[in-house]
């Protein structure tokens, strides 16, 4: 074990793993003192890790306690160390793990929660982007409009559950003023922060299907499509309303530029108003 790299590789898997040898490189007064030291440092890089998911996911540790969150923390930090220095990007893959932890069973939307929290903490990191202007829907063609892609804010996630998770998570976030969860039914989430602030959103399943097509770059029909599959109550005229409202659409592709669009003098007397968003709806999907 010469080269750099093949050290580095054994310190990392004997820090992490407390069964796994000292690597004999670590050099001490004694053996017995260099092994303790040793263990101080795996302990304070395990207990780091476990605080910081502790800090990502504060509603998923109040739903289960602090005892039990950490030591299910400590078992995937052992067992699922950072992929990267940017401590930010870490936990990604604790919402699986926890899904498949079979002491949470007892709570199945746990796993969901953790989905959630994750989302807030990528939103609040992501790229800044300026928000387009609720006017940019106004000039929409209606016999282009199902052609069209929304590009929406990068800070936006959307998370569907078959649990309320918005409503759990509100409840754990603020316990001061905790409201029973009535009716207990599937909710989904938009996480996003288009301005300073990262903000959750409740969403009908029909509206989170609608949104996670626009997010994958698909069309405006196929994302009514996707939107009327998840939901009969799928409603096209509130999904754009919500569009607009959350301010997470960034820009339009398929509409000229103002300045773009020609109007020949012949054209301008016969002018007619665009159809209103009703009659658009059947468009997309011809």
């Amino acid at each position: 074990m010469h080269q750099p790299a093949d050290f580095q590789d054994f310190f990392a898997r004997a820090l992490l793993d407390p069964v796994h040898a000292v690597p004999a490189a670590i050099r001490g007064a004694a053996r017995r003192r260099a092994d303790r030291r040793f263990a101080v440092h795996r302990n304070n890089v395990v207990v780091g890790l476990i605080n910081a998911l502790a800090e990502r996911f504060p509603v998923v540790s109040r739903l289960v306690g602090d005892e039990f969150f950490r030591a299910m923390a400590r078992l995937y930090a052992t067992m699922r160390p950072p992929a990267s220095p940017l401590m930010m990007l870490y936990g990604e893959t604790f919402p699986e793990f926890i899904d498949a932890f079979a002491p949470a069973a007892a709570l199945p939307y746990l796993g969901d929660i953790a989905r959630l929290e994750y989302a807030r903490g990528r939103a609040y990191h992501a790229a800044d982007a300026v928000p387009a202007s609720p006017q940019i829907f106004t000039p929409l063609p209606a016999a282009k409009l199902g052609h069209l892609r929304v590009l929406l804010h990068p800070s936006a996630s959307i998370i569907a559950s078959a649990h309320p998770i918005v409503s759990i998570w509100e409840v754990n976030n603020d316990p001061d003023h905790a409201v029973p969860i009535a009716p207990w039914a599937a909710e989904a989430a938009l996480v996003a922060r288009p301005h300073a602030d990262v903000e959750v959103h409740r969403l009908q399943l029909g509206t989170a299907a609608f949104l996670s097509c626009l997010s994958r770059h698909g069309a405006m029909a196929q994302a009514v499509e996707a939107g009327a599959a998840a939901s009969a109550k799928f409603d096209l005229v509130e999904s754009l309303a919500l569009l607009i409202a959350t301010n997470v659409v960034i820009a339009i592709e398929g509409v000229a530029p103002a300045s773009k669009r020609r109007t020949s003098p012949r054209q301008l007397p016969r002018r007619r108003l665009a159809p209103p968003v009703e009659a658009q709806h059947g468009a997309l999907l011809a």
